[in-house]
């Protein structure tokens, strides 16, 4: 991928924070014109105003009559906006052995699947357009390794990367690039020991997206990535035995 001189559009569930805020900032950097959305106006303007330059919309993902206005609201205003970065994900406790919480259910599954199936829809025909284009899609180590105390946001997480695939393969005769970022655990909105600092994750990130790589794969999410198999049970169980109750803050 061309690392400046794009416009892109980051999605970002949660108000511009963790992940999404900090890769916002980083494209920012390097020249590029960046615009963040989510649902929380204050967390979207104190990122813009730290960030003088970068662009903000409110956009709930949960409503795809907002995603279709905000899609066509964003074509008009930045017409060259060549880069879609879909960053939506909330995960959230569920207990797949006994019934699992509607409200858990719906947000998970609009928010983390049917949200970016919905925002790369309704800019599918624009980037077409571009000479170059990239749409890119954030999953999770845990769509292909779950964690069972989050059993919806890890299958949600392994349906897009299916979804990515799918996307890929369709897209593979235009001008349009498919990317899917897998990260590990991450300090994103924590500081939990285990898990990779933040500023690592983003630098690594960054890097590996300046190559022609369909997958953004660091060292450390790459032992989980290669797990599904014959066999995958095995890693699957020693993980989920090695947690603790509470779950992992991992994008």
């Amino acid at each position: 991928m061309k690392l400046t001189g794009n416009t892109i559009l980051i999605f970002i569930t949660g108000g511009g924070s963790g992940i999404g805020r900090a890769l916002a900032i980083a494209l920012h950097k390097l020249g590029n014109k960046v615009i963040i959305s989510g649902r929380r106006k204050e967390r979207l303007e104190e990122t813009i105003k730290a960030n003088p330059g970068m662009s903000a919309v409110e956009l709930n993902v949960q409503d795809p009559a907002s995603i279709k206005a905000v899609a066509k609201q964003l074509i008009e205003e930045y017409p060259d906006v060549n880069v879609l970065i879909n960053n939506a994900g909330i995960i959230q406790s569920d207990d797949s052995a006994g019934v699992i919480d509607e409200d858990v259910l719906i947000s998970t599954v609009t928010t983390n699947l049917l949200g970016p199936i919905r925002l790369t829809s309704a800019f599918i025909e624009h980037l077409k357009s571009k000479e170059e284009a990239v749409v890119i899609n954030t999953t999770s180590i845990l769509g292909f390794v779950p964690l069972a105390t989050t059993a919806v946001y890890s299958a949600t997480k392994a349906a897009l990367h299916t979804y990515t695939l799918s996307q890929r393969y369709m897209l593979k005769d235009t001008s349009v690039k498919v990317i899917e970022i897998v990260p590990p655990w991450v300090q994103s909105n924590n500081d939990e020991p285990r898990a990779m600092p933040l500023a690592s994750f983003i630098d690594a990130t960054i890097k590996i997206l300046g190559t022609d790589t369909d997958e953004i794969l660091v060292d450390e999410a790459k032992m989980f990535r290669n797990n599904p198999g014959p066999n995958e049970n095995v890693f699957v169980t020693q993980l989920n035995d090695t947690m603790n109750s509470e779950p992992p803050k991992i994008h």
